[in-house]
């Protein structure tokens, strides 16, 4: 309780400094920040769907339609989901299911990597986003 009652104190004493002009200043650098967070910070649409196996391009989907692609790998099959604007991996043979558990990927740069099963999914746009692996 203490603390909390020397805590006002401090701010009191500390408001008391600031003027009207500096609230203006310090609204306008909060309004700055947050419209530069909203723009600078969103990634990309998404054109296409880029699928490897193996470590090649297996197919490059456009991701206007909704669509399914079975992928074969070392371990079996991957499902691909693809539906306007985004896409996942839907089923996956391997153990730990982490790229089936990443969900949709709806922003050019994001990739799922099934890594034991050797498949990959990545988006791919005019406004990618830098992605993990090549940051």
């Amino acid at each position: 309780m203490k603390r909390v009652v020397a805590l006002r104190n401090w701010l009191a004493a500390w408001a008391a400094y600031l003027r009207a002009g500096d609230f203006l200043v310090l609204g306008a650098a909060l309004a700055v920040c947050v419209l530069s967070a909203l723009t600078l910070w969103q990634g990309g649409h998404p054109d296409k769907a880029v699928i490897r196996a193996g470590g090649r391009v297996f197919a490059e989907v456009d991701l206007n339609a909704p669509r399914i692609v079975e992928v074969p790998g070392p371990l079996g099959t991957t499902r691909i989901e693809v539906q306007p604007g985004r896409a996942r991996v839907a089923a996956d043979p391997g153990p730990r299911q982490y790229c089936v558990r990443q969900g949709w990927l709806n922003t050019a740069g994001a990739v799922a990597i099934c890594a034991p099963n050797e498949v990959s999914l990545s988006l791919s746009g005019r406004n990618a986003d830098y992605d993990s692996l090549n940051y």
